[in-house]
């Protein structure tokens, strides 16, 4: 898995914010290892630049899945952030980079979308938050012929679904001394609480399934009580 802090692994210091890759784990049977390499602050420039990249193409073998969710940071032009910023096309070329490269080692890449923030309008609406970025992911899905998930549009239709209020149960989204490791609070409408991630992650395992992918013959079977 490669992405940024909406996807990664987070210290128990850092609870309860959590990756959707987190639970993501859990899904699986013994057969499936989950490797989350996703990294907090990353677009796809710097997941290159920084050498983040390199050993995971490197050392995968095939029959492996690289799961990549980049866009947060990549769109990212605030001047703070400007380390981060990858215009569309360069970040095409970096999307393309992950794929070929995968596709060389026989293992199979699956895009995602990049999940959505949660942003209202005053009419309750969920207003889009990455539509040139999951434009170009889904492009480049056809152009290459690479399974992807929409997970930008299945995280607005979650989000709709529940509604501004109660999606905010979704999110890292904290009064002040109401978490320890939060004394002063916390109001993040990007980061997700430990039972967000989990919705997350159920989404794209919804969506695994879809694709019919090898790998969702290696999904747990629920637990019947």
């Amino acid at each position: 898995m490669i992405g940024d802090s909406t996807m990664c692994n987070y210290e128990a210091r850092r609870y309860p914010v959590t990756g959707w890759g987190m639970p993501f784990v859990h899904f699986f049977d013994s057969s499936v290892v989950i490797d989350n390499r996703a990294r907090g602050g990353r677009s796809t420039r710097t997941f290159i630049s920084e050498g983040k990249w390199q050993p995971i193409a490197d050392s995968m073998q095939e029959g492996d899945y690289v799961l990549m969710q980049f866009g947060h940071n990549d769109e990212a032009k605030e001047e703070r952030y400007k380390d981060r910023y990858t215009p569309v096309p360069d970040y095409k070329i970096n999307l393309i980079k992950f794929i070929t490269e995968t596709k060389n080692k026989k293992a199979t890449p699956v895009l995602i979308t990049p999940v959505t923030r949660m942003r209202f309008d005053k009419q309750g609406n969920m207003l889009e938050t990455h539509k040139e970025y999951s434009d170009a992911v889904l492009e480049i899905a056809k152009e290459y012929n690479t399974p992807v998930i929409d997970l930008d549009l299945k995280s607005r239709e979650l989000l709709q679904k529940m509604g501004p209020v109660y999606s905010k149960y979704l999110f890292m989204q904290l009064d002040s001394l109401e978490h320890p490791n939060y004394p002063a609070g916390q109001k993040d409408n990007t980061h997700f609480n430990d039972y967000g991630a989990r919705m997350i992650a159920q989404l794209v395992l919804t969506e695994i399934k879809k694709l019919n992918l090898e790998l969702s013959e290696r999904i747990v079977a629920p637990i019947k009580k």
